[in-house]
């Protein structure tokens, strides 16, 4: 992990122009009320950078005349607090974790600032808009400012083998997760009590940070794409749409899977479920570098009006967004909803996607979507999540 930060700092001091110095905000966890605060996590841009998940540190990256320099700014020891808290992360150990050599107390962070503008050395600081601190840039003066969030963007947009191995682990343990969902539903559950089984193979390897929170959602409650209150029962013949990721060194898995609350799919389950997935099989043989991100939904719009056509679902293309309304690809990676270049633009290889064909018939109580992530070669894509069972003869067998 320090090799992999190191050249990430590399690679975006050589982006600064003359002069710049980028700053990064670790971040801090909101309060709640008195000394409770919700859970931290660290902002995404700033740990790409370190490899630290500590609250209140800071990162300058600096280009001065021809020189490339990096300090990390870290919370100075408070031995009353830490009897509360613990030890907070010390200089030894924030070196070894980044490989930064200079490591400051926060405290000097102001200093360091105003003693750059004067003698020159920062003519322009350059910040993070998307960031929670980015606010503070304010802070120090008048100074001209860049925002240099677009080159993260860019950065983080084609993932490294470090960054692919984070997300197929966290994938793998996803797997598990749902498998024991798979293996414990029973009609008349909640859909709440169903989930428990999924937290639990999480938490029992170690996993305290899921990707997002998890989708449990049965019959029509699948019809509602973000659905997260997981609170009904889950009925006989009922069709569960699971969409749950672990989170593992903060690099998200992104999985769907659909099955039966009784182990077996009607009929008219099995058509509508062999539709979508036969769409998540055109779009991953789809998918290569190159292509406009946008033209993957439009591939799949096509397959759908010759599909549903057929079957009698639709009598005209406008009739789709009935039953389906979203994207059916989003970037992957330390967000699950990761961050580009620009929000659509060209595929580029080595960007992980997801790929999440859907189809709701609420008025059927049928909702179904098969989503899989997967990393583009150089020819294609490969399935990250590959060994995930998804066709109608595993989940069955499975389900035994």
């Amino acid at each position: 992990m320090k090799d992999f930060v190191k050249n990430n700092r590399k690679k975006l001091i050589d982006m600064l122009n003359e002069n710049e110095t980028a700053v990064f905000f670790s971040g801090t966890a909101p309060r709640k009320i008195g000394d409770e605060y919700y859970p931290f996590s660290p902002d995404r841009n700033f740990y790409y950078l370190t490899g630290i998940d500590e609250p209140g540190l800071i990162l300058a990256l600096s280009k001065t005349k021809g020189a490339e320099g990096e300090i990390l700014f870290i919370s100075p020891p408070d031995t009353e607090e830490e009897k509360w808290t613990g030890a907070v992360l010390s200089e030894t150990e924030a070196a070894n974790i980044s490989g930064i050599e200079r490591i400051h107390f926060s405290d000097r962070f102001r200093d360091f600032i105003d003693g750059a503008v004067r003698s020159g050395d920062i003519k322009t600081l350059c910040y993070d808009s998307q960031s929670n601190d980015a606010h503070r840039i304010k802070e120090y003066g008048d100074i001209p400012v860049r925002d240099i969030f677009p080159l993260l963007g860019d950065l983080r947009e084609t993932k490294s083998e470090t960054e692919i191995k984070n997300i197929e682990k966290a994938i793998d343990i996803t797997r598990d997760g749902i498998y024991s969902m798979m293996k414990n539903v029973r009609p008349g559950m909640y859909e709440y009590q169903l989930e428990s089984y999924f937290d639990f193979q999480l938490k029992y390897r170690g996993i305290r940070e899921f990707a997002f929170p998890s989708i449990i959602a049965s019959g029509k409650n699948a019809a509602t794409l973000h659905y997260t209150k997981n609170n009904c029962v889950i009925e006989d013949q009922s069709l569960i749409l699971c969409d749950v990721g672990a989170a593992y060194k903060h690099y998200s898995a992104d999985i769907t899977r659909t099955f039966p609350s009784g182990g077996r799919f009607t009929k008219r389950q099995e058509l509508f479920y062999n539709i979508v997935l036969e769409g998540n099989y055109i779009i991953r043989d789809y998918i290569r570098p190159g292509l406009e991100f946008g033209s993957l939904n439009k591939k799949l719009l096509e397959y759908y009006y010759k599909e549903l056509s057929r079957v009698g679902l639709v009598s005209s293309y406008d009739d789709i967004k009935k039953y389906y309304w979203h994207n059916v690809s989003h970037r992957l990676g330390l967000e699950t909803h990761d961050i580009g270049a620009k929000r659509d633009g060209i595929i580029k290889e080595g960007a992980v996607l997801t790929v999440e064909p859907g189809l709701y018939i609420e008025e059927e109580g049928i909702g179904i979507r098969t989503e899989d992530d997967v990393v583009v070669t150089a020819f294609g894509c490969r399935t990250l999540s590959e060994d995930v069972i998804r066709s109608v003869s595993d989940i069955e067998n499975f389900m035994k």
